[in-house]
């Protein structure tokens, strides 16, 4: 194998891995909100960021976007260093869209303008099929001609991922992006938005509360707390495997029992009720979800939840068995 082809292989790889975090810190005024923070992506993955409120989850895809200026560290993208205000007359890197909380619409214009807003008119029929094509995959072409002021909040929300999208970004930073969608809406339009990104090869960093987003469409995860990253891996391996009750717990609700002296953090729908139990527990409390019954009954002095398929009355005792592998 000649050199050069080894040399032309070694750039492929490089390009290939598109977002690259190394070392990155920053802080607001004394308070040290990111903290030593390394990570990859390749062209097309999507990663997520879970945390709980204040881990610094925003900050992070405001650091990756250029909106500030690290204390120490290095953003590259595809080989570019991401730099910040200082260094920007306008911050942001025009190779990526971030779509904050706040959506940043333009309230006294249409949701037809909204997303045309920064598309080239030289192209007219280009960006008009462009735009109905973006109305479609947020379900708002009913609403084409509506104002922005006179939507509701999750309308809002389909119109700025809308937008985001229009100019065909290489890197998507969506912060809780479906956080205002009703549910009978928000799963069929996080599998259009998601899918639409995976086919047209963007990279996406989601930071989310919701299980959801996290689980069913990312390839990597990383769990932030106080800033750092105290865990990296598939979503999978992390939901199957968590190092800790917090990072079990950013997943709903969990138990943590204690057998032989050893901490196990258990979900819900690992426990089943049953003759030959693990340990006994007293109901002190049910709730219907739909599908199941979650349980909440004391073991230990402790609660724990676990779930089952019909209702069970309070105080009644009984057994419990873990169905998972310990």
């Amino acid at each position: 194998m000649s050199l050069i082809f080894i040399f032309f292989i070694f750039l492929i790889k490089i390009c290939e891995k598109m977002l690259s975090i190394t070392d990155v810190s920053f802080s607001y005024d004394s308070k040290k909100t990111l903290k030593n923070i390394s990570f990859s992506l390749e062209k097309g993955q999507h990663l997520s960021i879970l945390g709980e409120s204040g881990s610094g989850k925003s900050t992070l895809l405001k650091a990756i976007y250029g909106l500030l200026d690290l204390n120490k560290g290095e953003i590259l993208w595809n080989g570019t260093e991401v730099l910040g205000p200082k260094f920007n007359l306008v911050p942001g890197m025009s190779f990526m869209k971030y779509l904050a909380q706040d959506f940043d619409l333009m309230p006294y214009i249409t949701v037809y303008e909204n997303i045309g807003k920064y598309l080239s008119n030289f192209y007219p029929e280009k960006k008009q099929e462009r735009i109905k094509d973006l109305l479609r995959l947020v379900e708002m072409t009913d609403f084409s001609d509506v104002k922005v002021k006179n939507l509701s909040g999750g309308q809002m929300q389909r119109v700025a991922i809308a937008r985001v999208l229009a100019l065909e970004p290489e890197l998507l930073l969506f912060d809780e992006p479906f956080s205002h969608i009703d549910n009978s809406r928000k799963n069929n339009l996080r599998r259009s938005v998601f899918n639409y990104a995976k086919e047209n090869g963007i990279t996406c960093v989601v930071a989310t509360h919701d299980m959801d987003d996290a689980l069913s469409f990312s390839d990597k995860m990383i769990i932030l707390k106080d800033g750092e990253v105290i865990e990296e891996n598939f979503p999978e391996f992390i939901y199957n495997n968590p190092k800790s009750y917090y990072i079990a717990s950013l997943f709903g609700e969990v138990n943590e029992i204690k057998i032989n002296s050893n901490s196990y953090f258990i979900y819900p729908h690992q426990l089943e009720v049953n003759s030959i139990f693990d340990f006994e527990v007293c109901v002190k409390n049910f709730y219907f979800r739909a599908s199941h019954f979650l349980i909440e009954a004391v073991y230990n002095g402790n609660l724990i939840f676990f779930e089952h398929a019909s209702l069970i009355k309070k105080d009644t005792i009984l057994g419990l068995r873990i169905k998972k592998d310990l």
